[in-house]
């Protein structure tokens, strides 16, 4: 190849990078920063370790990853689990210990091709326990929205919670510690979040909710209240010289169990976040990119191992951030590594403009995101599907406010496979394949009972077919069909079109498609 043509490639490269990923990866940066610091605050962290986390996720996973739209940093699900590493820990840098051992972990899974990891746990348990996490993140927030900013306020059990002293003793601890200021910038913050959600304001995908969430409360805080108020705003607080201040693991805690636990647990529910996150990711890629979810997983462990060396929280894929990346225009990983690149100049520029930001405004989004992962719609919608949907989802968040994540998924699924059981669970496909002409004629037959458990089986199968065939998915004797692979089902149909594939399907019913989780 001539050296023209490297340059021409360059020239064309630049070009892209200038006219997409360059304003998207602003557009990512300006949704991440307010999440880096929320995600902070609800993990027990300090501030600087999820704006760490966002850097390792934008310049070091994005160019590890195979995929080029999803855009990596500290997620909202594992924050409520990071807060409990973090008080089994004892400390902080007990904590970042964990971190080392669920990167290592996360590595051994991709190493050991377990990237098909998600499709292995039912989707009622999965989103079970996303709403659990919901409800727990919007309880710890709750009273930091009202001006009560100690981290004690639900540190016990959760059936204590409802015992009569427990109320007494809190609750009057609260009302002591109500701020006025907190409240009207906690409100406010809430206003133009839910604000943002009106369909006039949806149209502006530049400016993201929280980012104005927090520019308004910010500058309200400062200018627009009197003295005595701002004496009472609690803010973020970020050290000087952000690079100079690293946490190191406290390796004289590597014989402890609680800690290995915990890193297990952190390494496994990073791994569903980021590959439910990256398959979602590849189904709003124009293009329809597949994103090989075992190197994902070595990238992310990669990323987590590097976190818990310089100080920072788990980090997974994000759906908030890489869909604002694809509504933003990127094209290809470097919109991620931009908004990495712009994250560093932050901290370095304005760290004291950062420290201005009311813990109202952070705590509002993290009601909002709370909010999200658990809306009362999603109980409707599971209850419509039936017990054998509703029971495992209703179960695995029951069992997490009892005990913690780890033994509620585990009781979730255990649910499920009782399900299973008992209703003569058959996991059958019968495949035909005719040639006629040009075109496969591809026959899948349904036995009488298909589960969830079939989900890897008929994603190999429909991963295989090639454009152009034409496909029918015969139910005419099944007598029951899991909603997950419904879902597949339909999932396969709806986007059937971009191979030139088309689609029958025989006394099955196809479902809404559900990009959500």
């Amino acid at each position: 190849m001539s050296p023209y043509t490297k340059k021409s490639k360059r020239k064309l490269f630049f070009k892209l990078w200038l006219k997409h990923d360059l304003p998207a990866g602003f557009t990512v940066f300006f949704v991440a920063l307010p999440l880096c610091l929320g995600i902070s605050l609800a993990s027990g962290a300090p501030y600087q370790a999820g704006l760490l986390s966002g850097i390792v996720g934008g310049l070091l996973v994005s160019l590890l990853s195979g995929s080029q739209l999803s855009v990596s940093g500290p997620a909202a699900g594992l924050s409520t689990v990071v807060a409990a590493a973090v008080l089994s820990a004892g400390s902080f840098s007990g904590f970042l210990l964990c971190m080392v051992i669920a990167g290592l972990f996360q590595i051994v899974l991709g190493l050991i091709k377990a990237g098909g990891l998600a499709n292995l746990f039912p989707s009622a348990v999965i989103r079970g326990m996303l709403a659990a996490i919901g409800i727990i993140l919007f309880s710890k927030q709750l009273p930091i929205a009202l001006g009560y900013d100690s981290p004690d306020f639900w540190n016990s059990g959760f059936l204590s919670l409802f015992t009569s002293s427990h109320i007494i003793s809190n609750f009057v601890n609260l009302n002591q510690h109500l701020s006025s200021a907190t409240i009207i910038l906690s409100c406010i913050s809430l206003a133009i979040l839910i604000g943002f959600n009106l369909p006039i304001l949806k149209k502006i995908k530049f400016l993201p909710a929280a980012l104005v969430a927090v520019l308004v409360v910010t500058l309200i805080s400062l200018y627009l209240m009197p003295a005595t108020y701002q004496e009472r705003i609690t803010r973020v607080q970020i050290q000087e010289g952000f690079f100079s201040g690293f946490i190191f693991p406290d390796w004289s805690k590597i014989n402890d169990f609680e800690i290995w636990k915990n890193g297990i647990t952190i390494g496994i529910l990073a791994s569903l976040e980021t590959l439910l996150c990256i398959e979602a990711i590849d189904k709003l890629d124009s293009q329809n990119r597949i994103t090989p979810v075992n190197r994902e997983l070595i990238a992310h462990g990669i990323g987590n191992t590097v976190c818990g060396l310089i100080g920072a929280i788990p980090i997974t894929a994000v759906i908030v951030r890489g869909a604002a990346n694809i509504d933003a225009g990127a094209r290809t990983r470097f919109a991620s590594f931009t908004h990495g690149i712009l994250l560093v100049i932050a901290v370095i520029v304005i760290p004291m403009l950062i420290n201005k930001i009311p813990l109202a405004a952070l705590a509002a989004i993290l009601l909002i995101t709370g909010y999200k992962l658990a809306p009362p719609k999603l109980f409707r919608k599971i209850y419509k599907t039936g017990l054998k949907q509703f029971l495992p989802f209703i179960v695995t968040i029951v069992m997490i406010l009892l005990t913690d994540l780890l033994i509620g998924v585990g009781i979730g699924f255990l649910i499920a496979m009782i399900f299973i059981v008992t209703n003569n669970y058959k996991q059958e496909f019968v495949l035909t394949k005719v040639n006629r002409n040009e075109t496969t004629l591809i026959t899948i037959k349904l036995n009488s009972t298909v589960s969830f458990l079939n989900k890897v089986k008929l994603r190999s199968i429909l991963g295989g077919i090639k454009n152009y065939s034409a496909v029918t998915f015969d139910g005419s004797e099944c007598t029951q069909i899991d909603f997950d692979i419904l879902e597949i089902i339909s999932e396969f149909q709806v986007n059937a079109h971009h191979k030139h594939i088309e689609v029958t399907l025989i006394n099955i019913v196809p479902t809404e498609v559900d990009y959500s989780h």
